[in-house]
């Protein structure tokens, strides 16, 4: 699956009516997941009824294309699949049980309800909402695949505006390796990451350079009076300056995980449990803004693009022992040198990813990567499919 992503020129009128569809969407959902929760043990066949009584009970949900409120009920299923998937596997933890949307951003159409204008420059949405048709900026050819091709249509409202996205199902295409050497990356707060050559990728720390500005703006909103259209231009400002700080996040974690799978054949790297690792109060806001997750998931869809195996390993003791003797070697978080007896003196994360590479390579690894296989054009894992179909693929785990 491909995504491709458009910015929409709205007119007020289409907007209050695209906010009308996303609000429809959410209501049809927490109706749903209410009728779910109030009748324990009901199957998939009972919820799609209970959305067509919704539908005869409800004008504005009727004026909502059917697709979109089929849509609504998928992601119902899906929440409440994944939270008996985590009982049955006996996830540590919160099992991720389904829970009622508040503030829901996109509505998402199906193969109808839209119909795009032969220059693939517009798209008209057909159903009684009066959305209408909208102006497609962008510069991603949409031209070069069939209509057929498309499957999901989505319409997304940000800080900046709406943008429509377009899933496409066609199949990625493996692009050859500029090397075939192997590596091993250990993630941190000082450096991005640092690989088991000595190189140490800078962290770029996009969140402390913006934080000035992001305070200054969110001051400004309590400056303004309640309910009046100031203030409201003011959260518009602030929600817009922390939207560049997570693009410039994405863009960096993508462009890095690219050149380190197009340099090699084999990558081996921390698995970590990042949603424990943020529960550290002193480190939280750094770890967040370093985008471990993120570089993670576009590793392991570049995996795919270039043919390269990665595998994800355990990071237990792999900064504490010693990667030229096997020795364990005690350190403090403050100490950046690592330093054996055996006269091994590294920098503390280029030891740690030697250790990774080594322990990858010696359990074997796994034959081939079970990376996600999904092309995207907006964010990380951001096809239709992927952000609210399926589950979190990962990559081989030793």
């Amino acid at each position: 699956m491909l995504v491709l992503e458009y910015k929409a020129a709205v007119k007020p009128s289409q907007s209050k009516a695209v906010d009308e569809a996303i609000r429809t969407s959410q209501f049809v959902r927490n109706k749903v997941l209410r009728y779910w929760m109030d009748n324990r043990g009901i199957g998939k066949k009972q919820l799609y009824q209970y959305n067509t009584q919704l539908r005869a009970e409800y004008a504005f949900v009727k004026d909502l294309n059917s697709h979109a409120c089929q849509a609504s009920v998928e992601n119902v299923e899906r929440a409440i699949s994944r939270f008996f998937d985590n009982c049955k596997k006996n996830k540590p933890g919160k099992k991720g049980y389904p829970k009622f949307k508040t503030d829901a951003r996109s509505v998402e159409y199906k193969t109808s309800g839209w119909k795009l204008h032969p220059t693939k420059r517009r798209i008209t949405f057909s159903d009684k909402k009066g959305i209408g048709e909208l102006k497609l900026l962008g510069k991603w050819d949409i031209h070069a695949y069939p209509v057929d091709l498309i499957k999901r249509v989505r319409i997304v409202r940000r800080a900046d505006g709406y943008y429509v996205q377009f899933c496409v199902k066609v199949d990625i295409i493996t692009e050859s390796r500029a090397g075939d050497s192997e590596v091993g990356l250990d993630v941190g707060l000082e450096y991005f990451y640092s690989d088991s050559n000595g190189h140490h990728e800078e962290n770029p720390r996009f969140l402390r350079k913006a934080e000035k500005s992001i305070k200054h703006a969110q001051r400004r909103i309590y400056t303004k009076e309640k309910g009046k259209n100031n203030r409201r231009k003011a959260k518009g400002r602030y929600a817009r300056k922390h939207l560049r700080v997570s693009r410039q996040r994405d863009e960096h974690a993508k462009r890095v995980a690219r050149n380190v799978c197009e340099a090699n054949a084999f990558v081996a790297y921390e698995d970590l449990n990042v949603k424990g690792l943020v529960r550290n109060r002193r480190l939280a806001k750094s770890i967040s803004d370093v985008a471990w997750s993120a570089f993670r998931r576009w590793l392991e869809y570049f995996a795919v693009k270039f043919n390269t195996q990665v595998v994800a390993v355990p990071p237990h003791y792999t900064s504490q022992k010693c990667s030229s003797c096997g020795n364990i070697v005690k350190k403090t978080l403050s100490t950046r040198t690592h330093t054996c007896k055996c006269g091994c003196v590294l920098q503390r994360d280029v030891n740690a990813a030697i250790n990774i590479l080594s322990k990858a390579k010696s359990t074997g690894g796994h034959p081939g990567s079970n990376a996600w296989g999904v092309g995207t054009a907006t964010l990380v894992g951001a096809s239709l499919v992927e952000q609210v179909a399926t589950l979190s693929q990962e990559s081989p785990c030793l």
